[in-house]
């Protein structure tokens, strides 16, 4: 490897996480904040506005720029060389399932949108998309820690 890229690459890797547990630490708590938005709307007359700001400024806060800092490091990552072998499944799986995360996240988005006018799904349907990032999650971790 290059000795410049050998220096940069820790701190790269170490920018990734970090951005990984912001995107993920959203990607966890926005659909329970529909859940609790969903939930107040229909059983309640109580304004929901402050789930409207929430919602709002997580996603456009701190997701947004979370997943692209995610994508450009990891991206920078993936193109240091000798770091990934292709002809491997893992790295595979991985950029499936970080595909799939990012699905995730747009489908959220448009969520929140339409919670924003008053459309929304149920809270038990929000509570069960929750657990799409914990499944890949699983997926990406498990495929990065042991290189199957």
């Amino acid at each position: 490897m290059f000795d410049g890229l050998a220096l940069i690459y820790p701190y790269v890797k170490a920018f990734h996480v970090m951005a990984v547990i912001s995107w993920m630490a959203g990607l966890f708590y926005l659909p329970r904040l529909f859940v609790y938005h969903a939930e107040r709307r229909a059983g309640s007359t109580e304004p929901v506005a402050s789930f409207v700001i929430m919602e709002e400024k997580l996603l456009r806060v701190i997701m947004n720029p979370a997943m692209i800092a995610t994508w450009i490091s990891g991206l920078a990552l993936v193109m240091t060389p000798g770091i990934v072998s292709w002809d491997m499944t893992w790295p595979w799986v991985k950029a499936a399932c970080v595909i799939a995360m990012s699905v995730f996240h747009m489908w959220c988005a448009g969520e929140r949108r339409r919670l924003s006018v008053g459309t929304a799904r149920t809270g038990r349907s929000y509570r069960m998309m929750n657990e799409v990032p914990t499944l890949l999650m699983v997926g990406i971790v498990t495929a990065v820690i042991v290189k199957f």
